[in-house]
C-alpha cells in the first residue's frame, strides 16, 4: 500500500496541493480523477519523486518512501517520452535495462508485454512509424517492463480506440490481480468507472472524494429510482418529497430521499395500474464527479 499523507506543494505563491491524504491499496485499481489544473499529476510526480513535497509525508507499506521503492513503480507520464525514431523493442530493453534486466530477459518480456497489447508484429518498427494510440501502448509497456511492484499512470486511455482500451483495461488488471497497487488518472469517467475498485476525486488541491463508487453514491447522491406501468403516471409529481427527474408517460425517474418514500411510489403504482418494473438506477458518475466538485 502507497500511503500520501497531509502533502502540500506551492509553485512560487500558488500552492496546487493543500494537504492531499490518500491510499492506494495493494491490488486494487485507484482512480485519480479531477478537472485540468486540479493537481494530479503534480501528485504523480511527487510519488516519483521527479517532484518534491513542500511537506507531508508518502510511505510505503507504513515505511518511509525510497528511491528503491520508487524505482520498483512503474510510471507513465501525460507527455510521451519515448523516443520516435528508435525501434520500439530497442528501446524497451534499453529501458528495462536500467532497472537490473539482462539484455535476454529484456527482450523476452518486451515481446511479451507487446504480444499482450496487441503489437506483436511491430517489434522492430521506429515508434513514429505507428499510430499514436500505438504509440501510447509502447508507453504502457515501457511502464511495466520492469515487472514493477506498483503502476502509476497518468492518462493512460488516451488516443486509445475503443479496441485498444479494452485490450489495455485487460493487461492493468492482470497487474493488478498480482497484488500490486495501481494508480491511475483519467478524463474519460465511463472508463473510469468500469475499472476501478476505489475512486480519489480532487478539486484544486484538495481532496473532496475517496472510497468505491457505491460508497461515493451512498454519500453524495440522493437515491434514484425508475418505476414502468401500464398507464400514465401524472401523479407521481404529487407525492411529497419526491424529484421527477425523467418522465415519459408510463415511466419515470425520481429521487427519493428513502427507501421509504421510494416505496410509497411503488404502492401508489400498484393501486392505479399496473407494474411493469421497478428498480434502483444507478447515477453515473459523470454525475457523481459534478456534485462533488460544485458543492
Amino acid at each position: 500500500m502507497i500511503t500520501l499523507d497531509t502533502i502540500s506543494r506551492s509553485f512560487g505563491d500558488k500552492q496546487v496541493l493543500h494537504d492531499l491524504s490518500f491510499s492506494i491499496g495493494a491490488g486494487r485499481m485507484t482512480g485519480f480523477v479531477g478537472s485540468n489544473g486540479s493537481g494530479k499529476t503534480t501528485t504523480m510526480r511527487i510519488i516519483l519523486g521527479v517532484l518534491a513535497a513542500d511537506s507531508g509525508r508518502i510511505t510505503v507499506d507504513g515505511e518511509t518512501i525510497t528511491p528503491a521503492h520508487r524505482s520498483a513503480i512503474g510510471y507513465m507520464p501525460e507527455e510521451r517520452g519515448l523516443y520516435p525514431k528508435m525501434p520500439i523493442i530497442d528501446q524497451l530493453i534499453y529501458l528495462a535495462r536500467f532497472h537490473g534486466l539482462s539484455r535476454h530477459s529484456a527482450r523476452r518480456r518486451g515481446l511479451e508485454l507487446l504480444e499482450q497489447l496487441d503489437l506483436g508484429g511491430k517489434p522492430s518498427d521506429n515508434l513514429e512509424a505507428v499510430s499514436l494510440g500505438n504509440q501510447q501502448k509502447v508507453q504502457i509497456a515501457a511502464a511495466l517492463i520492469h515487472r514493477p511492484r506498483a503502476l502509476v499512470l497518468d492518462e493512460p486511455f488516451s488516443g486509445l480506440d475503443p479496441v485498444a482500451v479494452e485490450r489495455t483495461l485487460e493487461v492493468l488488471k492482470d497487474f493488478a490481480d498480482t497484488g500490486a497497487p495501481v494508480l491511475f488518472s483519467s478524463h474519460q469517467l465511463d472508463l473510469v468507472e468500469r475499472l476501478v475498485d476505489d475512486l480519489i476525486i480532487i478539486d484544486g488541491g484538495r481532496l473532496v472524494a475517496n472510497g468505491t463508487a457505491d460508497e461515493l453514491r451512498s454519500q453524495r447522491s440522493t437515491p434514484e429510482w425508475i418505476l414502468q406501468t401500464d398507464a400514465d403516471m401524472g401523479w407521481v409529481r404529487e407525492i411529497p418529497d419526491i424529484t421527477v427527474i425523467e418522465f415519459d408517460g408510463n415511466w419515470v425517474r425520481f429521487a427519493a430521499p428513502n427507501p421509504d418514500a421510494a416505496e410509497a411510489v411503488l404502492h401508489q403504482a400498484i393501486t392505479v395500474s399496473s407494474v411493469k418494473s421497478f428498480a434502483p438506477h444507478t447515477v453515473a458518475l459523470n454525475r457523481l464527479f459534478q456534485e462533488v466538485t460544485q458543492a
